[in-house]
């Protein structure tokens, strides 16, 4: 049944579909299997040997279950993630834990956020035009009382939306200061990758291709057409093509790995492109012999409930860990975004891993040989150097709007572009980002027939 389907793609040597989707990433597969159950010829490319993008969860390495490598969340009570997962008979985990700061030798349950808010909320809501967080905190808060709130900022900024503050949009601050609290967190039983891996079996079952270890560098197009050319010399054919590639892959240069080149050139998609912000950051994964973390903060002073902990958060070289609630096993998180994340990218696996490790010692008193010794698995994802993602996720530039405007026009009916990064909501940046834009792009070309 499988050759017979793929026979159906082949004409003069050269795979023929009604829709070529560049990328086999949340958005891309979402795109694929509402484009397949539409009766629509899919074919995904993809680049990797496995589908999931940013997206990629192992359960092996040493790790005593499902481990993300990439996404790991589901940020509150999200309708299209939620949504699918219930059609894919995925259960969501409740993940909600309390968050802690270690600061001047001490952890502090962490109940609110910034000092001056209340202020930096005014102030916001004072502009007119929309500037850089930067220039706004340095044209508006730049009294000396003002300083550790300034470098909060910064930090969440350049750690949540692992974001370059100097580029970061202050309207994009204000709305994420002023959206609604969500307590409600969640994992996906088993990871991920199982949401992921119902996408490409609806695909599949759909008629639909996933080819994998595809590299495309070329697309050349006309109104109508367009041809996917591989870096092996493969040819792929449809009349229209969904770029769903991460951001960081279409801004980077066209001779750099990973890069897709347009024939002819769409040069004001492509400085539209430029025009947003891709964040970075670096994950590390360290599993340990046993949870030693709650025991050494109660040792430093901190109360029982440390134990009840899913997120601490400090001024350490890799500032941010947390755990694996619900789950108890001895498993930290650590999590640098930004431009420190971007600083780090040629930085090789061991230096990183020590980083961490310092970390760690710095809070919690303990030699750094102590907890390597303690290490029974680990992993660092280093997502900026990743020829094929080039990066974390996508951050709201003063650019953003009007860019995003553009790149949802398709161009001349033909290419189309899908991704977090093409997302108008709240959850820039996110799973949910993804597959509702890759909803959206199919539901548009489905319109058209």
């Amino acid at each position: 049944m499988l050759i017979a389907t793929i026979s159906g793609y082949y004409c003069n040597n050269k795979m023929q579909a009604d829709i070529l989707i560049i990328g086999a990433g949340a958005s891309g597969l979402m795109a694929g299997m509402q484009l397949s159950r539409k009766g629509k010829k899919v074919l995904v490319l993809e680049a990797r040997d496995r589908i999931g993008g940013r997206i990629h969860t192992i359960t092996n390495r040493g790790f005593k279950q499902a481990t993300e490598l990439g996404a790991e969340f589901v940020h509150g009570k999200l309708p299209v993630t939620l949504a699918l997962l219930k059609e894919a008979k995925i259960k969501p985990l409740d993940a909600v834990g309390d968050m802690w700061r270690y600061a001047d030798g001490r952890f502090h349950k962490s109940e609110q956020f910034l000092v001056h808010y209340e202020v930096i909320i005014k102030k916001l809501n004072a502009l007119k035009t929309d500037i850089t967080l930067d220039e706004f905190l340095t044209r508006y808060l730049s009294a000396k009382k003002y300083t550790e709130t300034c470098s909060m900022l910064r930090n969440f900024a350049a750690g949540y939306d692992t974001a370059d503050p100097s580029r970061f949009s202050a309207f994009a601050m204000r709305k994420e200061l002023q959206s609604e609290d969500d307590d409600h967190q969640y994992r996906v039983n088993g990871g991920y990758c199982t949401m992921i891996g119902y996408l490409e079996s609806e695909i599949v079952k759909n008629g639909g291709i996933v080819s994998l270890s595809t590299i495309v560098k070329e697309l050349q197009w006309e109104q109508g057409m367009v041809k996917a050319i591989a870096a092996d010399g493969r040819e792929f054919t449809a009349q229209k093509v969904i770029m769903a590639l991460p951001l960081g892959v279409l801004q980077a240069n066209k001779h750099d790995e990973g890069a897709i080149a347009f024939t002819p050139p769409i040069p004001e998609r492509e400085h539209a492109l430029q025009q947003m912000g891709m964040g970075n950051v670096i994950k590390l994964l360290l599993q340990f012999d046993e949870v030693f973390w709650e025991k050494q903060a109660i040792k430093k002073g901190a109360k029982a409930d440390v134990k009840e902990m899913s997120y601490l958060f400090s001024t350490e070289t890799i500032p941010t860990w947390w755990t694996q609630r619900p789950h108890t096993i001895p498993l930290l998180t650590g999590w640098l975004g930004g431009p420190a994340a971007e600083n780090l990218k040629n930085a090789d696996d061991e230096y990183i891993l020590n980083l961490g490790l310092l970390s760690l010692s710095n809070i919690y008193d303990m030699p750094v040989a102590s907890l390597r010794a303690k290490l029974t698995a680990h992993q660092v994802v280093n997502w900026p150097a990743d020829p094929f993602i080039r990066g974390s996720y996508s951050y709201a530039t003063i650019f953003t709007n009007e860019a995003r405007k553009l790149l949802a026009q398709p161009v001349q009916d033909t290419i189309y572009f899908t991704g977090e990064f093409m997302y108008d909501g709240p959850e820039m940046g996110t799973v949910e980002a993804a597959l509702a834009s890759g909803k959206e792009v199919a539901d548009g070309i489905g319109s058209r027939g």
